[in-house]
């Protein structure tokens, strides 16, 4: 089985174009390298010399092990990209330093995030998601991308372009708002909320129709556009699983809660599709070789905001910090676009670390952390639209923990840079595996 440079499978079915692309043959979904070969991204996040300080200090005591273990950075890129590819790991994820993808004997692709919706909710600090209302939205996002984007067109080693990380689109870990309300809820001059009221207004037509639904103490229109703050009348649980099987058992024991989670989901596809529309249309301005591989969603994402996401993106990408992804990689996969897994993880009780703060699950010992992540990546390979999963995180975060308080075990390796062995030899031989057990996914005729 030959292999590109990049760690593609070299396959006559498949044309190199210079640029990494998504292609599809009977019917299974493969990225294909610059050099034509068939590719599944196989990520780490986070590699980086200076990836984790002691929250509140300057104390990077990865860092700090590094230097002393290897001199200099310069040396230390070079190890840890032939570390990464005796591995058979051939991306750099998320917040990694770039300098290591050439750095080896084989080079690895890039994955950035270019926070594009997030820039601009920090722009506008009273926001938890962009206004993407706000006709300074487009601009600043063009702008961006123009900055962020353009120097890499011709960039053979970058897989694509992530939009964002873990944008906030409905009720989740951080919250039960709905993002109907929050934009209801933004100051009355704001181009948002105006265009929340405006479309319940064409909606319900008449107040009385709407206050039917959403009982709150205003009598008009125009109190409402006042009113400091809008309740939700009923909350809803966060998207998947058996949580939609209840929300559709409420909602027909309830036509006002019904009518609510309708307004919901409807504003939430028009926000998704501007947003997507916006960013992606920006960035292929700015740089039309390469692949946009999403907005890392950090949890089932509505479906009305999946369906956004398929008429613009390339590829979709998710977070996924379970022990078995499959129920999202079906939901995302429904829309018919490859996914990517953009972050997982397990954490081991036998780490030493207090593994208090973080997702995931945390399991007994090392080796039920490499029995978990064999489990999870064959059975996310054995869907045909999976190209791609990236492992959160290279080095084990401070036991007192980083910038957010997450203190756990999520490295590849110690914060000493010592390999977990049993983990990365379960990493090497699925990794090296990975190409043939996606090819077995082919539906069967």
């Amino acid at each position: 089985m030959q292999r590109t440079k990049w760690g593609g499978i070299a396959d006559d079915r498949f044309r190199g174009s210079g640029f990494f692309r998504v292609d599809q043959h009977d019917g299974v979904f493969w990225l294909v390298d610059p050099d034509g070969g068939r590719f599944i991204s196989k990520g780490v996040n986070n590699v980086r010399f200076d990836s984790d300080h002691v929250r509140n200090t300057a104390r990077a005591p990865y860092a700090d092990a590094c230097r002393s273990k290897y001199g200099s950075q310069h040396v230390w890129r070079a190890a840890v990209a032939d570390r990464l590819a005796s591995w058979h790991f051939n991306t750099l994820g998320c917040w990694s330093d770039e300098l290591v993808a050439g750095a080896g004997a084989s080079p690895l692709a890039i994955a950035p995030t270019n926070e594009l919706g997030a820039s601009f909710k920090l722009h506008r600090r009273d926001q938890v998601f962009p206004d993407v209302f706000d006709p300074a939205f487009a601009a600043h996002i063009r702008e961006r991308a123009s900055t962020h984007c353009a120097r890499r067109f011709h960039d053979v080693g970058l897989l694509g372009t992530f939009i964002d990380n873990e944008m906030y689109w409905s009720p989740d870990w951080r919250g039960a708002d709905e993002l109907l309300t929050l934009f209801l809820n933004l100051p009355s001059h704001r181009p948002g909320r105006v265009a929340a009221t405006a479309r319940l207004q064409e909606h319900y037509r008449e107040f009385s129709q709407f206050n039917a639904v959403w009982q709150t103490p205003a009598r008009s229109w125009e109190q409402l556009a006042a009113m400091g703050r809008v309740e939700a009348p009923f909350f809803r649980m966060p998207a998947g699983g058996l949580n939609d099987a209840l929300e559709l058992k409420a909602n027909l024991a309830n036509p006002a809660r019904a009518a609510f989670s309708a307004d919901c989901d409807a504003f939430l596809a028009v926000d998704a599709d501007r947003y997507f529309e916006v960013c992606v249309s920006a960035i292929k301005a700015a740089d039309p070789n390469h692949l946009v591989i999403g907005s890392r969603f950090g949890y089932q994402a509505q479906s009305s905001v999946i369906a956004a996401a398929v008429r613009y993106l390339d590829v979709i990408s998710f977070n996924c910090y379970e022990l078995d992804a499959t129920p999202q990689i079906d939901a995302y996969a429904a829309g018919g676009k490859p996914c990517l897994i953009s972050e997982f993880s397990f954490r081991g009780d036998d780490a030493g670390l207090p593994n208090g703060n973080g997702a995931g699950p945390r399991v007994a010992s090392q080796t039920e952390r490499a029995q978990c992540f064999e489990r999870y990546v064959t059975a996310a390979l054995r869907n045909p639209s999976v190209v791609g999963y990236h492992w959160f995180e290279h080095a084990d975060q401070p036991a007192e923990g980083r910038f957010d308080g997450e203190n756990s075990n999520y490295g590849a390796v110690t914060i000493q840079d010592d390999p977990y062995v049993e983990l990365t030899e379960t990493m090497t031989r699925v990794n090296a595996l990975a190409e043939r057990i996606h090819a077995e996914s082919a539906p069967r005729g």
